[in-house]
């Protein structure tokens, strides 16, 4: 039988496990990403391992999130990632070079290899044929040593593209298609891969528009094949010859299959608060806005500024609308110079901010309160714009642009009607601007060796986290229901973000969103620790590993859910907060916040079977819980986290 193209990237990376779904398997990684609001606890994670250099083909750090320098906080931590970069054999992305994901393709972005990414947008890179992961920062810095990457096969979920987009739907509104369908757990333990006769007119950025947001399916991965389109796309990058072909066999299968036939899609767009709440812009339209935002690594390409800029040129945007326009990369930004569109925007009422990600993680760019913001963005979880009461729609740059000129929510395609417009359908030009310039490619081993860490008062070294009890008495110090992010346990934002690199700083706003109290009242049980209990989905969102990392430093030890999201669930394990699931939901339901919940002989329980008794000493009810820990994660837990495993294994050897 033939093999799909995810099967094809697993099949030729496969280190260990078989390729069942369900199965824990073993991948050698090629590639790394990083970024600068994870990487930096990744390069000190990667320093507390005591390895000198990175045993990847090819390692990255991109400084994107943390642009903002309103004190000293974020530039020291440019200067320590540069010099990590330098030390530890990274390239380094300068600040403004751009945001991560595009850059990535652009530069290093390889048909067949793996990457694995501290950002959850990482599978991105499937969109040229590349078998992508996001994960937490511990498991990237594993992999920096040269170690595989452990996770459950998953299962293929094919997706037949077939006819052809109509005017004014882009690529935006195929993804938003597939959240209306299944939500953001529909992809969960699935890669997604597309394939037909529909991705005839679908460009490299447009492809990566649907990888990037397949995490907000909950996904695990997305893939494309590589094929001529994805070979035009590296010639244009002058990198022609690290093109090859990748398609699925003839007589491939997929566990799961679904089919859309891309000329009836419609411009759609996702209502607050979540990727999946998804309806068509009609459903919506007449309401008033206050921002229309275009860029992020959701929409990155050339085209999608480039169309935005034709549909608003010689107009000028709605007087109460802050029209924010953010360039996904400097190279990006000088080809719509070159091209006449950046002037396009500007004359416009554009807000032209730098390369990077700026508002889509709540760094600057804040919509007023309770005021309607449309976004390009991937996400538009609770106050993640930085505004708490935020009200952020996620939409296509079509509608953005069409909506900053109205005022209100509008079908893109009612401008022809209204200005006699035609759809603009800009495309990349043939010959572009390439510069690398920006990214700095690390010096050689040899020299490296002589070089120091730069570290300013705000970089603080990785604490360490004592061995799992065999018994404790805790109480549950939050209960929250279900689908809750990331951003609500460790918010993003320019007032938190500047503390990635010192955790017991950063941990004052853990659950801030959700509970302003609960790092007061964590304080008063640190010592003997707390329980978290919550629904289903738990911890969504972003791949940010401070969402297990301080929650550890305040004292969960333990967290008790319905289901947990892939990533999160990962980082619990590798730093020692056990991960426990409810057997029966009447069990969920009888906990109450507050409640004392007692655990006993919990390392022989896990260590020797999957049941865990949990005792409810408040109400005197006992319950079953139960944990799918592999052996390998177990020993993470047990030991208090998978650095003080790997510091066990390299001792001893």
């Amino acid at each position: 039988m033939g093999k799909n193209v995810a099967e094809k990237l697993i099949d030729s990376h496969l280190e260990g496990g078989t390729m069942q779904p369900g199965e824990e398997i073993e991948l050698k990684m090629d590639q790394t990403l990083t970024q600068d609001a994870t990487g930096t606890m990744v390069m000190l994670e990667f320093e507390a391992m005591g390895i000198p250099r990175v045993q990847t083909e090819v390692s990255a750090q991109y400084v994107d999130h943390n642009l903002i320098q309103s004190d000293y906080k974020n530039p020291d931590d440019h200067l320590f990632l540069r010099s990590a970069c330098k030390k530890f054999g990274v390239h380094y992305s300068r600040p403004g070079n751009g945001v991560s994901h595009p850059v990535h393709q652009e530069r290093f972005g390889k048909p067949g290899k793996t990457l694995i990414g501290s950002d959850s947008h990482t599978p991105a890179a499937g969109a040229i044929g590349m078998l992508a992961i996001g994960a937490g920062g511990l498991d990237v810095a594993m992999a920096m040593a040269g170690k595989p990457y452990t996770i459950n096969m998953p299962e293929v979920w094919g997706v037949e593209l077939t006819g052809e987009l109509p005017d004014w739907v882009s690529a935006k509104d195929v993804i938003l298609e597939m959240l209306r369908r299944h939500d953001v757990d529909g992809g969960v333990n699935r890669i997604i891969e597309y394939y037909g006769p529909g991705l005839d007119n679908l460009s490299c950025m447009d492809r990566h528009v649907i990888a990037n947001m397949g995490t907000e399916l909950g996904a695990t991965s997305t893939v494309f094949p590589s094929d001529d389109e994805v070979k035009r796309f590296l010639r244009s990058q002058n990198r022609e010859d690290d093109w090859s072909e990748l398609k699925a066999d003839p007589d491939a299968t997929y566990d799961v299959h679904e089919e859309i036939d891309l000329s009836t899609l419609q411009p759609m767009i996702a209502k607050p608060s979540s990727p999946g709440n998804v309806v068509p812009v009609r459903e919506v339209e007449g309401k008033e806005i206050y921002q229309s935002y275009v860029g992020s690594s959701a929409n990155p390409g050339f085209r999608d500024f480039a169309s935005a800029a034709e549909i608003v040129d010689g107009k000028q945007v709605h007087d109460r609308v802050s029209f924010d326009v953010n360039p996904t990369s400097r190279q990006i930004l000088e080809n719509l110079m070159n091209s006449g569109h950046l002037q396009m925007l500007t004359r416009a009422g554009g807000r032209i901010h730098q390369a990077g990600c700026n508002g889509c993680i709540g760094m600057g760019q804040a919509p007023a309160t309770g005021q309607i913001a449309l976004r390009t963005v991937p996400r538009n979880f609770p106050g993640r714009s930085g505004t708490k009461e935020d009200a952020v729609y996620l939409v296509s740059p079509e509608t953005a642009a069409a909506s900053a000129l109205t005022g209100k929510i509008t079908d893109p395609r009612d401008l022809e009607d209204i200005y006699g417009m035609s759809y603009p359908n800009a495309k990349e030009p043939e010959d572009i601007i390439v510069n690398t310039d920006q990214l700095v490619a690390p010096p050689s081993e040899e020299e490296a060796k002589h070089l120091e860490l730069e570290k300013g008062p705000n970089v603080v070294s990785l604490p360490e986290f004592e061995p799992l009890p065999d018994a404790m008495e805790v109480p549950v110090l939050l209960k929250m229901g279900d689908d809750i992010s990331t951003d609500e346990i460790m918010p993003a934002g320019s007032r938190i973000l500047p503390f990635r690199s010192n955790i017991p700083k950063i941990s004052e706003f853990v659950f801030e969103q959700v509970d302003e109290e609960f790092f007061e009242r964590s304080q008063a049980v640190k010592d003997t620790g707390h329980a978290i209990v919550a629904g289903t989905n738990y911890g969504q969102g972003s791949s940010r590993e401070h969402a297990a990392i301080a929650p550890r430093w305040l004292g969960t030890r333990v967290k008790i859910v319905k289901s947990f999201a892939r990533i999160h669930r990962q980082n619990l394990a590798n730093f020692g907060i056990l991960p426990l699931l409810f057997q029966d939901d009447a069990a969920y339901e009888s906990i109450d916040q507050g409640d004392t919940l007692k655990l006993t002989g919990l390392r022989d329980a896990i260590q020797n079977g999957n049941e865990v008794e949990v005792e409810n000493v408040t109400k005197g009810e006992t319950y079953v819980a139960e944990h799918d820990l592999s052996s390998r994660e177990i020993d993470m837990v047990l030991e208090g986290s998978q650095i003080g495993v790997v510091k066990k294994e390299f001792a001893a050897a």
